[in-house]
């Protein structure tokens, strides 16, 4: 375990592309479907074509961020392997059976796995973030990995009920950009709140922008 935390410490870090691995695939599905969605509000076969086309670029953009992250940060962490998986998974559903349930529903599969996971992990005893963020935060003890776990996993959860009720309450339209912008900012929000908890349990000051530069997503 020693080697491999080292490894982790010592790997290249680079803001930026954290940035477009993290949230570029999601910002390509938006502005694919800003492009592609017809001008007529109520014309949903021309709903249905951009969503299809939005999904496709969304797909290909996850694979581009994917190689990125190996290519520049020499590394894929095990979030960014499962997030992959399901977004081609529930992309290639929607592509195929033209409903956008599937490609909307994917946050909540994600935030639910997530959600399990820590709780999982949390219930043996093991902080799993840190497994899978592939992460060593420096100074950070295993007290404070525990609890930034377990708020994570209730974070997470909160995310999932969010998620499915926007799906039946707003438009699509309405629905993606709550995605791109509201979650996105709940997320960078809620990792910031984590700080001063996480400083209490030894986090060194050079591992803070690492924190808000890392934060767990879908």
């Amino acid at each position: 375990m020693t080697g491999t935390m080292t490894e982790t410490t010592k790997r290249p870090r680079s803001s930026w592309v954290n940035l477009v691995v993290d949230f570029g695939p999601l910002l390509v599905f938006f502005l694919a479907y800003r492009h592609f969605s017809p001008v007529q509000d109520h014309d949903m076969v021309g709903t249905v074509s951009a969503i299809i086309k939005s999904t496709i670029a969304f797909m290909v953009a996850t694979i581009i961020a994917l190689g990125t992250s190996k290519w520049r940060l020499g590394h894929v962490s095990p979030m960014l392997w499962l997030t992959t998986i399901l977004i081609l998974g529930f992309g290639t559903l929607t592509v195929i059976f033209r409903k956008p349930i599937y490609i909307q529903i994917k946050p909540t599969a994600v935030y639910l796995l997530f959600s399990a996971v820590l709780f999982v992990g949390l219930s043996k005893g093991k902080p799993m973030l840190k497994y899978l963020l592939q992460s060593a935060f420096e100074g950070l003890d295993e007290e404070g990995w525990l609890k930034l776990s377990r708020n994570w996993a209730w974070f997470f959860l909160a995310l999932a009920v969010l998620n499915t009720a926007l799906i039946y309450t707003v438009s699509f339209d309405t629905w993606l950009q709550a995605k791109l912008w509201g979650f996105t900012a709940l997320s960078f929000l809620f990792t910031f709140s984590q700080l001063p908890m996480v400083l209490r349990h030894g986090l060194g000051e050079d591992s803070k922008a690492e924190v808000l530069e890392n934060p767990p997503h879908d």
